[in-house]
């Protein structure tokens, strides 16, 4: 079984209150868990409005299609992010027994 786990940080910097970043991450962890059928979710600090880490998962029997759905993720955060910025992404790929 393979987990893949795909941190990415966003920087909003034209966001001014905790609502605005709401709106931004919720829409865009919506479409890609509609997307790509992967759990994903906000994590860290909830009360910084201008940065948002999102936490991704995959879990898969192969290991290759677990890195192609974690790297499809982040084109596609990339891609539709829109005023927000891709400040870090961090990919991670557990073998599990």
């Amino acid at each position: 079984m393979n987990v893949g786990i795909l941190r990415i940080q966003l920087h909003l910097p034209d966001n001014g209150s905790l609502k605005g970043k709401r709106q931004v991450v919720s829409g865009l962890l919506r479409q890609v868990r509609s997307q790509f059928g992967v759990a994903a979710a906000e994590v860290g600090d909830g009360d910084l409005w201008q940065l948002a880490d999102l936490a991704i998962a995959c879990v898969s029997n192969d290991a290759r299609h677990t890195d192609q759905v974690m790297a499809g993720v982040a084109r596609f955060v990339e891609q539709r992010a829109g005023d927000a910025m891709v400040a870090s992404v961090r990919t991670e790929i557990l073998k599990l027994p």
